[in-house]
């Protein structure tokens, strides 16, 4: 029984923890509330991270020459709006934008009829919105 108490009571006792974290995550964590996405339109306005949302495909066709110069001509007209190329042999793929609802693609693909041929809505995964912040 005298063995048993001294290690009873040295289990008992409470210890300190010492966190280590660089102090710019506090400052992350406080500035979090104050960010303001800047989106198409104020539906997609809301902070998030990656998920389903929308593209649209300018481009699909095996030359490519073509599918540059076609991403050229859409960047040109719409140096906010992210592009994406793709190759599945023997096509490459062109789609534009990052659009949380379908209707904010529709108003991209209404907009460049007439500039583009063979227009397509595309569901999938997108990227969240550009962040920026008032500090800038």
């Amino acid at each position: 029984m005298a063995i048993f108490i001294p290690a009873i009571t040295h289990a008992q006792t409470r210890g300190t923890v010492d966190v280590v974290k660089d102090s710019r995550i506090d400052t992350l964590a406080a500035r979090r509330s104050t960010i303001k996405v800047t989106g198409t339109s104020a539906a997609s306005a809301v902070y998030s991270t990656s998920g389903n949302g929308y593209r649209v495909q300018i481009y699909n066709g095996s030359s490519r020459k073509e599918a540059y110069d076609a991403q050229a001509r859409f960047v040109n007209d719409h140096q906010g709006t992210r592009t994406y190329i793709s190759y599945a042999e023997p096509d490459y793929k062109i789609r534009v934008g990052d659009f949380r609802t379908r209707i904010e693609a529709e108003k991209l693909v209404q907009e460049l009829k007439g500039k583009f041929t063979g227009l397509f809505i595309i569901p999938g995964k997108i990227n969240p919105p550009k962040i920026t912040t008032g500090d800038d």
